[in-house]
């Protein structure tokens, strides 16, 4: 990120700024859905497209479908579930980190460095 004293970044350079945050989130859901699906799959003996299907609910603050049968799958659906709040706290942190950085550049910037078209 640029310091506020630097001109504001080119549309071309912030939209590849974008992309490059909104494909950590991407990859942040990958892997929390992948370790979501690996504990079903182990802790409760679920199939694979029945572990995709609880734990994409729980990463989508839906709920699960299924109600866990055994101890060890209550606690790691429980656990899930706090962890699938944070990841969705950091992901929406991600989205919007670089549209507001630019928002906050633009406010302290010179105004002869502000490009119209951005």
């Amino acid at each position: 990120m640029e310091h506020f004293r630097d001109s504001i970044l080119a549309p071309r350079k912030f939209y590849f700024r974008l992309a490059r945050f909104a494909s950590y989130a991407f990859l942040l859901g990958v892997v929390s859905l992948s370790i979501g699906m690996i504990g079903y799959c182990v802790l409760e003996g679920q199939s694979w497209p029945e572990a995709f299907l609880n734990a994409s609910m729980l990463l989508a603050a839906m709920g699960p479908v299924s109600e866990p049968r055994t101890d060890a799958g209550k606690i790691f659906a429980g656990c899930y579930a706090l962890y699938c709040g944070l990841v969705f706290l950091f992901t929406v942190g991600l989205l919007v980190t670089p549209v507001a950085h630019r928002a906050l550049h633009i406010f302290h910037a010179d105004p002869d460095d502000i490009d119209p078209i951005s």
